[in-house]
C-alpha cells in the first residue's frame, strides 16, 4: 500500500511540475550568422537579440502571396504586444534571397509598408550563409518558374516554407506556425509564457 502511494504522490508531482511554466518545447540554440541589417549593419543573429524574445519571419521582398501575410501578421502581432504593454519583443526578417534583397531594398520593403523599425530588422547575407542558416531552422526555398515582363523585367520566384518562428531569450527556437495564416492569439499567448 505504501509503494502505490508513494508511486500515486510521485504521478502527482510529475502532472503539477509540467502544468507549471510554459509548454512549449526546447530545441537546440541556432547557430551564430553574420548578417546585415536594412540600413547595412552587421548583425549577429540570433546573438543580438539575446535577453529578448524573437518573432522571425522567413520572406524574399519579389514573393507575391505568402511573405506580403507573413509580414501583416508580424505587424499585428507587433501592434498587439504594443497595445499589451508588452516589451522585450524582438522582430527579425531574413530574405533568402540574398542576390535580389540587399539592405536598401528591405528598407525599401519595410517602408513601403510602414512598419516600425523600432524593434523589428531585416536581415540579408552573402548566399552560403543564408543558405546554412535556413537549412539550420528547417526553412526550404527553392527558385520555381520564372517569367519576362514585355518591359523586359524578370519576374520570379520560390516555392518555400510558410513559416514564422518563435525563439526565446537564449536563442532556443520554441515553436513554429504557418506565417501567413498564423492564429495571432496563439502566438501571442506563447510570446507572454515565455516572459
Amino acid at each position: 500500500m505504501k509503494s502505490e502511494l508513494k508511486i500515486l504522490l510521485l504521478f502527482v508531482i510529475l502532472i503539477f511540475i509540467t502544468a507549471c511554466g510554459n509548454n512549449l518545447p526546447l530545441s537546440e540554440k541556432v547557430s551564430s550568422y553574420s548578417l546585415l541589417d536594412q540600413d547595412s549593419s552587421k548583425v549577429i543573429f540570433p546573438d543580438f537579440a539575446k535577453g529578448k524574445i524573437s518573432v522571425v519571419g522567413y520572406i524574399f521582398t519579389n514573393c507575391p502571396d505568402i511573405c506580403p501575410l507573413t509580414t501583416n501578421n508580424m505587424s499585428i502581432i507587433q501592434e498587439k504586444l504594443k497595445n499589451d504593454n508588452v516589451s522585450g519583443v524582438q522582430f527579425v526578417s531574413i530574405s533568402f534571397d540574398p542576390a535580389t534583397d540587399k539592405p536598401s531594398v528591405l528598407k525599401k520593403y519595410a517602408s513601403i509598408r510602414n512598419l516600425d523599425l523600432s524593434n523589428w530588422e531585416f536581415l540579408t547575407g552573402n548566399k552560403s550563409t543564408i543558405k546554412k542558416l535556413i537549412k539550420e531552422v528547417g526553412v526550404v526555398a527553392i527558385p520555381s518558374d520564372s517569367t519576362t515582363l514585355p518591359n523586359g523585367t524578370k519576374q520570379y520566384y520560390y516555392v518555400h516554407t510558410d513559416r514564422i518562428s518563435l525563439m526565446d531569450q537564449n536563442g532556443i527556437i520554441r515553436k513554429n506556425y504557418p506565417g501567413s495564416k498564423i492564429n495571432i492569439n496563439e502566438i501571442l499567448e506563447d510570446i507572454k509564457s515565455l516572459e
